[in-house]
């Protein structure tokens, strides 16, 4: 289901957006999870998604998780998973299998096994092995390139966590 409501109210869109602004200036992550459980507009839960994992880090993946498996809107969902990959830590593996496995829609599973190879653990392999019959075929490629990813930094990586390895997708 889509948000039926991208911009609600335009002014009180810009006011929360440049809230955002000044919170993320402070590096105050209650901000943007407020914003998250409050706001039905689209465009504002997007925004507050990517800003926090900016933000918060680490100190975010369970709220990012909670996003990841709980709003309405597969554009939101999408961008979490797509913030956890960029996090990169093996913390958020739990709620990315899970959207891998059973999100309806093909856009936020297609993230989600992409975000999987992005952080890269190799016991990530088996959900994307089965990922490998996803009806859809992006599904199918992101899980192909990021067992791939994971192929190559298991023989290659200097680093133990994808924070510290590169290159990284």
């Amino acid at each position: 289901m889509y948000t039926n409501t991208v911009v609600d109210d335009e002014g009180h869109c810009m006011d929360v957006m440049k809230g955002m602004e000044e919170a993320w200036s402070r590096k105050d992550e209650s901000y943007f999870v407020m914003v998250l459980k409050t706001e039905p507009s689209l465009v504002l839960r997007v925004h507050a998604v990517c800003i926090l994992a900016e933000v918060g880090g680490s100190g975010c993946v369970e709220t990012l998780s909670d996003v990841l498996r709980n709003d309405p809107d597969p554009l939101v969902r999408h961008e979490a998973a797509f913030s956890l990959g960029q996090i990169g830590l093996p913390e958020g593996n739990r709620a990315l299998a899970l959207a891998v496995r059973k999100d309806p829609d093909s856009i936020v599973r297609h993230e989600s096994a992409a975000a999987i190879g992005s952080i890269g653990s190799p016991d990530s392999e088996s959900v994307l092995t089965e990922a490998l019959d996803d009806k859809d075929e992006i599904v199918r490629n992101s899980a192909k390139a990021s067992l791939f990813n994971i192929k190559f930094l298991k023989t290659y990586s200097a680093g133990p966590s994808a924070r510290e390895r590169a290159p990284r997708p």
